[in-house]
């Protein structure tokens, strides 16, 4: 099975990740380390992850070497992820902490649809691989509903200003958006066409909320690492119509 843009996309975005925590030397505030923070010289370990970072998603760029950068960024986002799991844990109670889990999570889930369907043969093992991983996707798509539901007005205040109708109609627009999106794509008919419109949404959200971010105040972090964290997860979303459209040309053959 061929794979498109998503896999390019997500590759070029955990390049820009790996060259923003070299920048900084340091990690962002999706990458949960907590409990890492007393490790001395824990500069040394963010070039690391940086290092990783960079190597798994240049090796993203090509068929022959993507299924090894997914296996990296996989386990990097994997990690990341289960660090939010004894923050969890503390405060079950707190969306927000399910919400990061949830969307490192959803990286890790496109890692493993680039792995499944870049091998030279995809075989009945590849398909139950990657059924997981589209699957884990949906999941994730779920949680990002329930964190723009939740936090509704922290949402609306993302939203630019000068986009009419005003913020609090596209943060509902976009939440319902979200929870439609998660309802194809694990038991609709519509499901290449809901993750097609979930990428082009989610593109949206980096040009129009992120992108413009560095330039307003290019001294934080978060205002690039926003940047290539949002576009992991469109390249994600991209990866899985890719799947989808892939395997719907597959059953016309």
């Amino acid at each position: 099975m061929n794979h498109y843009f998503g896999r390019h996309i997500y590759g070029i975005a955990a390049i820009a990740l790996g060259i923003i925590t070299f920048v900084w030397h340091s990690f962002n505030s999706w990458q949960q380390i907590q409990f890492l923070a007393n490790i001395p010289h824990l500069e040394v370990l963010a070039y690391i992850v940086g290092i990783i970072e960079l190597i798994g998603g240049i090796a993203m760029q090509w068929q022959k070497t993507a299924r090894i950068g997914s296996i990296i960024l996989g386990v990097v986002f994997l990690i990341f992820a289960m660090l939010w799991v004894p923050i969890i844990v503390k405060t079950p109670l707190i969306y927000d902490r399910w919400g990061n889990f949830f969307e490192q999570f959803s990286l890790v889930s496109g890692a493993i649809i680039v792995y499944a369907t870049s091998g030279a043969l995809y075989s009945e093992r590849e398909v139950k691989i990657v059924r997981i991983g589209y699957i884990f996707f949906g999941i994730c798509v779920i949680s990002f509903t329930l964190e723009q539901l939740f936090y509704l007005s922290g949402t609306a205040s993302f939203v630019p200003k000068f986009i009419p109708p005003g913020q609090m109609f596209w943060a509902i627009t976009t939440t319902i958006a979200f929870g439609l999106a998660a309802f194809a794509i694990l038991f609709g008919s519509s499901a290449l066409l809901a993750s097609r419109l979930l990428t082009v949404m989610i593109i949206g959200f980096s040009l129009l909320i992120w992108l413009p971010k560095p330039f307003d105040n290019p001294h934080q972090l978060i205002n690039w690492a926003g940047n290539a964290q949002n576009l992991l997860i469109a390249g994600t979303a991209w990866i899985v119509a890719d799947y989808l459209g892939q395997s719907k040309i597959d059953s016309l053959k």
